[in-house]
């Protein structure tokens, strides 16, 4: 199929993107549904194990910047497929290690392309369609992040409970693969946005509102991964749940996060801000009750679904790091990923004390909402913020913000976008 047409049919260029999103959303999720075995075969307890996923986030909080910056200047379709690249060698290497201390390092070599694939992806997307459809085509391209959970963690939890840890990185490298493949030969070449540069890029972080954007994600957000780092243990160890039981609860939490997702664009007819503290509210409750109801398989189920529907935050502050980042857009996007995992490393850290303090498995649930609540104050002087520059007259939505929003819904030199 030409170029073209594809780009007259975003909707399947946007599944190709997804399809991207799925494979580095399932590494990442089924890492920590990975734990029990993981941390049996390499002889280290549950909470030491966590430091792995702690070591994938922050390949991500440290190379969705680094990359967005170097790779200003690339052609959008080559540096995706770049990144799908890198991201296949280092899972199939992670399928090798043979310590702990390998697989720390591994994880955190393969996590670095991560954020960059998303923030890329996303101005690929929204460059096919118009401003009024923008959300829209963010939250399918988050899409893959959400299916991973429903989908992906649990599919690779069950190839970790037949075979081994080391087959479900293994096949998520080669699958990597089958999908840089196919941007290759679906997305069309994409025009280069006049005047990208390394330092047009780091002006978003000049701004404000997006240091406080970003601090509602790399708080708010550490709740649902204080929760779900250790839902597989919980479930075996305070739950008593089956093996057969455990991908279906997992199961259960991605359909939370994909309805979550799903609804959110549908939130922010008054701008994205007031859907942002609806959910940090939903998020913080849910978790709340968390610790009361982990005793029983339906009760948990409950609850993690409830918690799950609190990552629709992520296509929320997707599109606030866009409105406020002027014309940064390719280092903001990139952002949003970074907060989310500065979440991951936090969540997961925050949890392993309270267990090894010994509050129990559930105590991860209190850690949680308080996470949830310190996204919230963010969220607060984000308002004011942008209270006091409406008062300035700098509106969020300024010259250079249009500016960059219309540049990237400039298609490739041989489409045009489809209203």
């Amino acid at each position: 199929m030409a170029a073209s047409e594809i780009t007259r049919q975003p909707g399947f260029a946007h599944a190709v993107l997804v399809l991207g999103g799925f494979m580095i959303g399932t590494t990442e999720f089924a890492t920590m549904s990975f734990l029990p075995a993981f941390t049996s075969d390499l002889a280290v307890d549950a909470p030491t194990g966590g430091y792995v996923v702690s070591a994938y986030a922050l390949g991500v909080v440290l190379g969705a910047p680094m990359l967005a910056v170097v790779g200003a200047r690339l052609e959008r379709r080559l540096f995706l497929i770049l990144l799908l690249i890198w991201f296949g060698v280092g899972n199939c290497l992670s399928a090798t290690a043979s310590s702990f201390g390998a697989s720390v390092a591994l994880r955190f070599l393969t996590a670095i392309p991560h954020g960059a694939y998303f923030g890329i992806a996303v101005l690929v997307a929204s460059g096919m369609v118009t401003e009024a459809k923008r959300g829209a085509a963010i939250g399918r391209v988050l899409l893959g992040l959400t299916l991973a959970t429903t989908i992906g963690a649990p599919v690779a939890t069950v190839i970790s409970q037949w075979l081994s840890w080391r087959w479900g990185f293994g096949v998520l490298g080669l699958l990597s693969f089958v999908a840089a493949a196919l941007i290759l030969f679906v997305i069309p070449v994409q025009a280069r946005i006049a005047g990208a540069s390394a330092s047009q890029e780091l002006g978003a972080l000049r701004r404000g509102q997006v240091w406080l954007s970003l601090g509602i994600g790399a708080v708010g957000f550490g709740g649902l991964f204080a929760v779900y780092t250790y839902l597989t243990s919980t479930l075996e160890l305070v739950t008593k749940a089956s093996a057969s039981a455990i991908p279906f609860v997992l199961a259960v939490f991605g359909v939370g996060l994909t309805c979550g997702n799903l609804a959110a664009p549908h939130l922010t007819r008054r701008g994205p801000m007031p859907a942002i503290g609806i959910l940090l509210a939903w998020s913080a409750l849910a978790l709340a009750l968390y610790p009361l109801t982990v005793d029983h398989l339906w009760s948990i189920g409950i609850a993690v679904f409830a918690i799950g529907w609190g990552g629709g935050l992520g296509t929320l502050l997707q599109m606030r790091l866009m409105d406020v980042a002027g014309d940064a857009q390719g280092l903001a996007a990139s952002l949003n990923h970074a907060a989310f995992n500065t979440a991951n490393a936090l969540g997961p850290w925050l949890g392993g004390l309270a267990i090894a303090a010994g509050y129990g498995w559930a105590s991860t649930g209190w850690v949680g909402c308080g996470l949830a609540l310190g996204g919230f104050v963010f969220w607060m002087l984000a308002l004011a913020h942008d209270s006091r520059a409406v008062k300035r007259g700098q509106l969020i939505g300024d010259t250079r913000g249009e500016r960059a929003a219309n540049d990237l819904r400039q298609p490739a030199s041989d489409a045009r976008p489809r209203a």
